[in-house]
């Protein structure tokens, strides 16, 4: 089960939806600097082998062997896969890197790569980063952390997200037969539904006050950010006056539609999937994969008693959302970092995303383009495609090797001391962006 990376390193997925049920920057994964232009090229590699350390429960063999037939064809050179568990993933990472003969492409969450290239361990690939996007416009949720410092330390591997999946039957009950495609549009759903459900333990949207990953949109739609970067300087941004937006409008959208009990909570105790299932909520911001936990709980959530959209913002368009997901970095102590370019401009082709990446494997490919195509082949399912449209504007959190220290409990902390009305929206703010200052310039 692919559960298994999200505990390891908060990353999310949706191959397992369609199995079971079939880092601040700017979003648009077309930024960043660069520096002279560098051509990958044909690299002999005859009696050569490259080691490759790919994540279980990631890429399947039939797509890493699609990658490797390729580089083999192109080079000469030989693969050896090697796969790693997610247990002490880093600590492995970290030991290998150190060496004179690590892995020469690792494959790593993509919250994991400021971590990495900060201590030196990753090579720096920003000269070929046109080479390697290969015209594509990758998802800013995962070049966004690979981007430390202006500087391009790993390339996209695949993603996945959060959309809102709705009952349709509780939905249907309160008149409404067709999901919403604009924030007001839905408010005006979900106040029907309320009126409907008026019992104190039912939410219309089921939305836990920890449950940061879902507030961030709120505050991304409205413009504000996490922590940006300038001179090698973080500036938090929460006292911003587009976060202080967002976060008003998080704060009374969760005070109107989610149960009062909930304004203190996360989502595992209780877990919002058995909410979801037990008919306690109408509708969630749910990853694609707790499509299958729902079913698995009420298996008369069948699909076609579900729906998903994306969510819509204040600002017209979908929210931001937060991509998990993996990219591949090249050992900076690899003593074959030619044949490991030519490898990884293979994995990130568009053949191998959207033939094998989102084809065989089911996750969402690593560029917008791809992500769109995927949506137009007609190879996924309607309660999955808005996973794959959420995706196309995504976000991630800092790419600074500090961030770990503040997601758990400190960003939990904060949105509950606003959904909760513990502290105003401004004196949370200021004191969190105080927080955020410290450990991101330490």
């Amino acid at each position: 089960m692919r559960t298994s990376r999200i505990v390891a390193v908060g990353a999310v997925g949706v191959a397992a939806a369609l199995a079971l049920s079939a880092c601040s920057g700017s979003g648009s994964g077309g930024t960043g600097s660069t520096s002279s232009s560098g051509t990958i090229g044909k690299v002999d590699g005859k009696g050569k082998t490259l080691t490759v350390w790919s994540m279980s429960g990631d890429l399947s063999d039939a797509t890493l062997k699609a990658i490797n037939d390729e580089f083999t064809k192109e080079t000469g050179a030989t693969v050896k896969v090697e796969t790693q568990q997610w247990a002490n993933i880093s600590t492995k990472i970290t030991t290998a890197l150190a060496t004179s003969t690590p892995p020469d492409v690792l494959d790593l969450g993509n919250t994991m790569v400021p971590t990495f290239a900060a201590s030196g361990g990753l090579a720096d690939l920003t000269s070929y980063k046109k080479d390697l996007q290969q015209g594509q416009t990758w998802l800013g949720g995962l070049v966004d952390p690979a981007t430390v410092d202006g500087k391009l330390y790993a390339v996209p591997s695949f993603a996945g997200t959060r959309s809102v999946i709705y009952n349709k039957d509780l939905w249907a009950a309160a008149g409404i037969t067709a999901a919403p495609t604009s924030y007001d549009e839905l408010k005006s759903d979900l106040d029907k539904i309320k009126a409907k459900n008026p019992g104190s333990d039912f939410s219309s949207f089921y939305l836990p006050g920890q449950y940061w990953y879902a507030g961030m949109q709120w505050v991304w739609d409205a413009g504000g950010n996490i922590a940006t970067q300038s001179g090698g300087k973080w500036s938090a941004g929460f006292s911003s006056s587009e976060a202080q937006s967002g976060l008003n409008e998080w704060k009374t959208f969760q005070n109107t539609y989610s149960s009062k009990g909930s304004q203190t909570l996360n989502t595992d105790k209780p877990d919002q999937d058995q909410v979801f299932a037990n008919g306690k909520a109408a509708t969630i911001i749910a990853n694609g994969w707790e499509i299958g936990v729902i079913q698995k709980n009420n298996p008369k959530l069948t699909n076609d008693k579900l729906g998903s959209f994306p969510m819509p913002g204040v600002s017209g368009k979908n929210q931001p959302v937060m991509l998990g997901g993996s990219d591949w970095g090249i050992a900076a102590k690899s003593s074959q970092q030619d044949l490991a370019r030519v490898w990884v401009k293979i994995a990130a082709s568009p053949s191998i995303q959207s033939g094998f990446v989102f084809g065989k494997d089911g996750w969402i490919p690593n560029s917008v383009e791809a992500s769109k195509q995927a949506v137009d082949s007609g190879k996924v399912s309607e309660l999955n495609k808005a996973f794959f449209t959420a995706a196309q504007n995504s976000k991630s959190t800092p790419a600074s090797p500090n961030w770990a220290s503040l997601e758990d409990p400190g960003m939990k902390q904060f949105f509950q001391s606003v959904t909760s009305g513990s502290k105003s929206v401004s004196d949370a703010a200021s004191s969190w962006d105080s927080t955020v200052n410290t450990t991101l310039n330490q």
